[in-house]
């Protein structure tokens, strides 16, 4: 499982860290060397390779239990994330569990009610499947911005 990569400045409080723990244990080192130290920890080849895949917040890290919502093939939605995977280049792989039922049916005939989707989101909370109207099967907003 990949480990999201923290933001800018949690990453420069790690070197300063270990910067500090380096000096107890009689090593000191630069603080440009600490962050050398930390950008190749991140398998980065150095520390402005880093700084660069960095943000300026964290990278969004969905986890079970944790409330969100957006539109599931064009419907709003409110609900939790029952299960997720970390996946490869930051997608995840998330089971939601809809608050209310969403009817995915267009038609006045019939209806289709789901309460729970399995789905695979990209770093941006949004699908690649698409209808074919192009619109995303699954966008989730802002996920990783609070509770």
């Amino acid at each position: 499982m990949d480990i999201p990569l923290p933001s800018r400045d949690a990453l420069k409080a790690q070197a300063k860290r270990l910067r500090a723990s380096l000096l107890a244990a009689g090593r000191p080192c630069t603080h440009a060397q600490a962050l050398e130290a930390v950008a190749h920890q991140w398998g980065a080849r150095d520390w402005n390779t880093l700084s660069a895949r960095a943000r300026d917040h964290g990278q969004p890290c969905y986890r079970p239990g944790q409330r969100v919502s957006g539109r599931y093939l064009g419907h709003r939605f409110a609900g939790r994330i029952k299960a997720a995977r970390s996946m490869p280049q930051g997608h995840y792989a998330l089971t939601l569990r809809f608050d209310q039922p969403v009817d995915v049916v267009e038609s006045q005939h019939f209806s289709c009610l789901r309460q729970q989707v399995n789905c695979v989101v990209n770093p941006n909370g949004r699908s690649n499947r698409a209808t074919s109207n192009g619109q995303p099967h699954v966008v989730i907003f802002d996920a990783w911005a609070g509770g």
